[in-house]
């Protein structure tokens, strides 16, 4: 900049503060699972020893960081909560090849979740790998590189920060494991959208109605070149993990004592989670009934692809992007209709019966079990207005174009009038999308982040209008 920035800067407000604190939750329902299990072990104590046994397979790769990372409940309460649902590529044919010795993986999918058992809807919205975002002490990094750079907490972290929700628990599942419960399962049903030649997915899978097993489930959740005529491979194989996550749980939620045992005990074998055995059955217990055509909503993350580098990369469509996360939040469908390709039939979206569940103003829980706020769709924070162009009245007309976002705002003159590019400058990454949102409300300007404090302001953001102000 041509000018030295003068303004104080104050201190950050709480809404962007995250409350780290996590008070060890109960094992409820544990008994209610002993119980069950009594029926087919034969015994109590082989009961609370099988118990114990897949919980510590569960829970034994929670890092003291992923703890750190989540916002979680003191315990579940039936309250609506988000979940990080992760796919590695992590096998046990990749881990023993000498081709991928010495590699990091990476997440293959991630999906988004917010679970609402009081009302029995589940939202998922599929993130995409190749998202271009700001990766908190790495900079502009691939969405997926997260979990190459920092593991599950990261990328818990940043997709918390690209959301602006709360993230309170996650699951991991490696390839061979999806296999294997779906197997445990004795298969799921699948209206499987189009015919699947893959080989790079493993094979092929027939299109329409069919009981998938674990073969086939997972060639399905992995194809993308057999889409390669219609597009983003990407969006159309996380379309379809969605549609077999669905089933799986359509399948889980409807099982009889025994093979819901079994089935938990193949999922923590290859399963990583922070869940607790009594909070699975909890959870599984309130949302028996799902249906998931009507009940499960799902999308993924709108983006726009651009190749640079060499590469391609999926850059946020950021207005879009607030839209679907506003209406998520909202505890509508993230999409106003459902999206569905013509030419294959694959459900890109789904808005099932379109009736709102609770709002996360009614009860999103955070740190402690205490309810959380989180951005909805009226902002919190302060935004200073600098004229850098000298030109009358356009700080007024910032303030106009932005006041429908709620937050609260002055407007006065720079020290200068020779700024020629409007910038809004953040602070933090987790408030890039909230900058990328003023810019969209405003019509012009580049984020830019506050890294080495050259911007001095009061508030949260700094609108500086340049002389590209149109």
């Amino acid at each position: 900049m041509a000018e030295p920035n003068p303004y104080s800067r104050g201190a950050t407000g709480d809404d962007y503060a995250k409350d780290r604190r996590r008070k060890k939750r109960r094992r409820i329902l544990l008994g209610v699972l002993a119980f069950v299990l009594v029926g087919v072990l034969g015994a109590t104590g082989a009961a609370w020893a099988y118990i114990s046994g897949i919980e510590q397979e569960m829970n034994e790769d929670i890092t003291p960081e992923v703890v750190e990372a989540l916002e979680a409940p003191a315990e579940y309460d039936g309250g609506t909560f988000y979940m990080l649902l992760m796919g590695t590529d992590k096998s046990a044919a990749r881990e023993q090849s000498t081709q991928y010795a010495g590699d990091t993986f990476r997440s293959d999918s991630m999906i988004l979740t917010r679970v609402d058992p009081q009302n029995k809807k589940v939202t998922m919205v599929s993130m995409h790998r190749d998202t271009e975002i700001e990766i908190e002490g790495y900079g502009l990094q691939k969405l997926n590189a997260s979990y190459a750079i920092g593991g599950p907490a990261l990328a818990i972290k940043t997709v918390s920060q690209m959301a602006g929700v709360p993230i309170s628990h996650y699951a991991e599942i490696n390839f061979d494991g999806f296999e294997d419960v779906v197997d445990a399962l004795g298969g799921v049903e699948v209206d499987v959208p189009m015919e699947i030649n893959d080989d790079e997915a493993g094979g092929h899978v027939d299109a329409g109605e069919q009981t998938l097993t674990g073969e086939e489930a997972l060639i399905l959740c992995r194809s993308r070149h057999s889409y390669d005529e219609y597009g983003d491979g990407d969006r159309y194989r996380a379309a379809n993990q969605r549609l077999v996550l669905g089933a799986i749980a359509k399948k889980i939620l409807s099982t009889d004592p025994a093979t819901m045992a079994n089935t938990i005990s193949a999922l923590s074998q290859y399963i990583t989670t922070d869940f607790k055995v009594g909070d699975i059955v909890a959870l599984a217990t309130s949302m028996q009934g799902i249906d998931p055509s009507k009940d499960i909503y799902s999308a993924m993350e709108p983006t726009i692809s651009e190749y640079k580098n060499d590469t391609w990369y999926e850059q946020l469509d950021v207005a879009a992007w607030n839209t679907m996360m506003g209406r998520v939040r909202e505890g509508l469908p993230p999409t106003e209709a459902d999206e569905v390709d013509e030419l294959n039939g694959t459900v890109l979206a789904s808005v099932g019966d379109g009736k709102a569940a609770a709002s996360d103003s009614e009860g999103v829980r955070g740190a402690n079990g205490t309810q959380r706020q989180t951005f909805g769709e009226t902002r919190t924070g302060i935004v200073t207005i600098k004229n850098g162009n000298g030109i009358n009245g356009v700080g007024a007309e910032a303030l106009e174009r932005i006041k429908p976002l709620g937050y609260t705002a002055d407007a006065s003159n720079a020290n200068s009038f020779s700024y020629e590019e409007t910038v809004v400058v953040f602070d933090t990454p987790d408030q890039r999308v909230y900058a990328e949102e003023l810019i969209d409300a405003l019509g012009c300007g580049r984020a830019v982040q506050n890294t080495d404090g050259e911007y001095v302001y009061d508030g949260d953001f700094l609108i500086l209008i340049g002389s590209d102000w149109q």
